[in-house]
């Protein structure tokens, strides 16, 4: 049991992350990766949104009727993104006003919708909980490390405080653009299938 709850937490993580391996939720990491700040506040509302709304759907999962499940899931999951929305409205405007419609489009990613249909549907509640955290931060975790390199390379700062500017280094606007988010994932999707692909063969 302890080793299938490990396999659930780390898969998705490493050998299954949703974006690396299954291209899920790539969309919302073109728009959000342009800052480090937008994108730990994206990660961790696809987080809290992917788990809440698996244990929700898993403790319902006996009474769902399998004609009107998916009418259901996408109830109990617009209800957790309008709950995100509004606390992030209520203590952190700012970042909120820059993610704009993009929290609320958390209702349409593949990953939120996908867990719980693959996972949370047959499963206990605390597995489905922790699936859905784990597919959150596997999620998460490519954002921000394009957002890292996004900000830092095309902004010159992290977090907006200026890290490169003392040393001349010059900002790169194609960093910035949406196209270089989308060659940056595709980096890190070909640096993670060769690192895989090399432990297999081992």
């Amino acid at each position: 049991m302890a080793q299938k709850l490990k396999e659930t937490i780390l898969n998705p993580i490493l050998k299954g992350n949703p974006i690396t391996v299954l291209i899920l939720g790539v969309c919302s990491s073109l728009a959000v990766t342009v800052e480090l700040k937008g994108a730990c506040v994206m990660a961790l509302s696809v987080i809290i949104v992917t788990g809440v709304s698996s244990l929700i759907c898993s403790l319902l999962r006996k009474t769902i009727p399998n004609r009107a499940r998916i009418i259901i899931q996408l109830v109990v999951v617009a209800m957790m993104v309008i709950l995100v929305d509004q606390v992030l409205k209520a203590f952190a405007y700012a970042i909120d006003k820059q993610l704009s419609v993009y929290i609320g489009l958390i209702i349409t990613n593949c990953i939120v919708m996908g867990r719980i249909e693959a996972f949370a549907l047959g499963n206990k509640p605390w597995p489905s909980l922790l699936d859905g955290v784990a597919n959150g931060v596997g999620y998460g975790l490519i954002l921000i490390i394009v957002a890292f390199f996004r900000e830092l390379l095309g902004s010159g700062t992290i977090f907006g405080l200026p890290v490169l500017s003392s040393l001349g280094y010059v900002n790169n606007g194609l960093m910035i653009l949406p196209p270089m988010a989308l060659i940056l994932i595709g980096c890190i999707i070909w640096v993670h299938r060769s690192i895989d692909k090399s432990l297999q063969e081992k």
